[in-house]
C-alpha cells in the first residue's frame, strides 16, 4: 500500500470513529430494519408498567458514571450501553446498539411519555431513558451518565421518537 492510500485509509477510519456516537450503528429512523413495529402504537395515556418506572429509578443509580465508547457497565457507559444495562437489570434483554434498540417495544407519541420509556435522537445515533416532567438520563461525551431536558435545543432539534419495552 503507497503512503497516500494508507494516509487516506487512517483518515476515512478516524473520521468514522469520530462520527459514531454512542451508536454502533448509524441507520436513518426509516432505516430501522423495516416492516411494521412489533406492537401496535400505544393509545395516549396509557400507564407504563411498574418494570418501566423501575428501570428510570435504577437508571438515576448511575448519574456521575464516566462515558466509555462501546460501555456497558458501571465502569462507564455509552448511550445504549446504559440503556441496556438497565434494562437488562429489571429483566429486558435489548441489544447493545440504538438503532436495534429502536425497533423493540412500542411507539410513544412525545406527549404520551411515561418514566422508563427509552427516547432516541440524532437519526438513531443516541437515546437515553425518560424520566418524567421533561427529562431523560443518558450518556454523553463528555460527561457521562447525566440528566437533560428533551426541551433542550440540542434534543429538540434531533427528536426522533420513543419506544416503551
Amino acid at each position: 500500500m503507497t503512503g497516500a492510500i494508507r494516509r487516506a485509509v487512517a483518515s476515512a477510519c478516524l473520521a468514522l470513529i469520530a462520527g459514531a456516537g454512542c451508536s454502533k450503528a448509524v441507520l436513518a429512523p426509516e432505516d430501522y430494519g423495516g416492516g411494521a413495529p412489533i406492537r401496535p402504537p400505544i393509545a395516549e395515556g396509557e400507564p407504563a408498567s411498574s418494570r418501566n418506572a423501575a428501570a428510570a429509578q435504577l437508571a438515576t443509580q448511575y448519574l456521575g458514571a464516566p462515558y466509555v465508547w462501546a460501555g456497558d457497565s458501571p465502569a462507564g457507559f455509552d448511550c445504549s450501553g446504559l440503556v441496556s444495562y438497565v434494562y437488562a437489570r429489571v429483566g429486558v434483554s435489548i441489544p447493545h446498539n440504538a438503532a436495534r434498540q429502536y425497533r423493540h417495544g412500542t411507539p410513544v407519541p412525545r406527549e404520551s411519555l411515561q418514566p422508563g420509556d427509552v427516547v432516541f435522537f440524532d437519526r438513531l445515533r443516541h437515546n437515553g431513558i425518560y424520566l418524567g416532567d421533561g427529562r431523560f438520563i443518558h450518556a454523553t461525551r463528555p460527561g457521562g451518565v447525566k440528566i437533560a431536558r428533551l426541551e433542550d435545543d440540542w434534543f429538540r432539534t434531533r427528536w426522533v421518537g420513543a419506544r416503551r419495552l
